[in-house]
């Protein structure tokens, strides 16, 4: 039996020539090494995810949600997840709009799930982007995780794909200790009963 938590790791940026991909994997590479996840990373430039949303709400549509059949697999892998680690740049002091569209095409897939934050910008690292996040996905129910990881000045603090602050892995580790242990607690709370209020 594989009591691994899955988690998929989503590259939140579609922006040409984007850093994204170099902090998601080295995300995705420590997710790995930690020994608690199957880890996916997820690439938002791969997917065709439109803006315009039907009237609908997927609140209360469920798997009624008149998705676009191209998004199935996008939205079977988050429905399937029990972790999430969102990667994300700061855009005008917020995160882009593709990653809202992934967001706002999907509800009960972010419930009673736990959501880590990697973020890198210039000299704030992507913080206030976090922030507008925390309140996106608390009004979904899911449960962020406190201790995130915020790359300040990438563009000179990374090489050869890893950041050159040496204790980068340590505040790693301790956000993916966090994630595993709510991946692990809400899973079991999920299958023992409905969560209630948010689905």
């Amino acid at each position: 039996m594989n009591d691994k938590s899955k988690l998929v790791v989503v590259v939140g940026s579609v922006r040409e020539g984007r850093f994204g991909p170099v902090v998601a994997g080295w995300v995705a590479d420590h997710a790995r090494a930690h020994g608690g996840f199957d880890v996916d990373v997820l690439d938002l430039a791969d997917v065709d995810i439109p803006l315009s949303l039907p009237a609908a709400s997927p609140k209360f549509a469920g798997d009624e949600y008149p998705r676009p059949e191209g998004m199935r697999g996008v939205t079977t892998k988050l429905a399937e997840a029990d972790a999430f680690i969102i990667v994300t740049p700061e855009y005008n002091h917020s995160y882009p709009a593709s990653l809202k569209a992934l967001i706002d095409w999907h509800f009960t897939q972010w419930t009673a799930k736990p959501v880590a934050f990697v973020s890198y910008g210039g000299a704030a690292g992507g913080r206030h982007a976090v922030l507008h996040l925390e309140n996106v996905f608390t009004e979904l129910h899911a449960v962020t995780i406190r201790d995130g990881l915020a790359f300040p000045n990438y563009f000179t603090a990374w090489q050869d794909g890893a950041p050159l602050n040496a204790e980068a892995a340590g505040y790693a580790k301790t956000l993916l200790e966090q994630l595993a242990w709510w991946a692990t607690a809400l899973r079991a709370a999920r299958t023992a009963a409905p969560y209630p209020g948010g689905a």
